[in-house]
């Protein structure tokens, strides 16, 4: 079966159109605010896939992305990445 895969477009800052994938949303229990994690499936320096977070309202029509502008916001988001790759590295090792 496969998953369906969520996308939507941006514009960045040279006014370029991009497509982005959803990778997963959350509503924080701690800030009471929602979060998108996403990436535009490019690549750093380093050779990993570029991430963004953002904070949204899921009941508005038209999607605004809000900067996340805590370190504790931030440090949140971290958490759930971190464990998120841990999942995928234990289901990995198991197939």
């Amino acid at each position: 079966m496969k998953e369906e895969t969520m996308t939507f477009k941006v514009i960045n800052d040279e006014g370029k159109e991009i497509e982005c994938e959803v990778l997963f949303t959350f509503e924080s229990d701690e800030t009471k605010k929602n979060y998108i994690v996403y990436t535009d499936n490019t690549l750093d320096e380093e050779g990993n896939t570029k991430v963004y977070a953002s904070i949204y309202n899921p009941d508005q029509d038209e999607t605004k992305l809000l900067p996340i502008e805590t370190d504790k916001e931030w440090k949140i988001i971290e958490t759930i990445l971190e464990e998120l790759q841990h999942e995928t590295a234990a289901q990995s090792e198991e197939n």
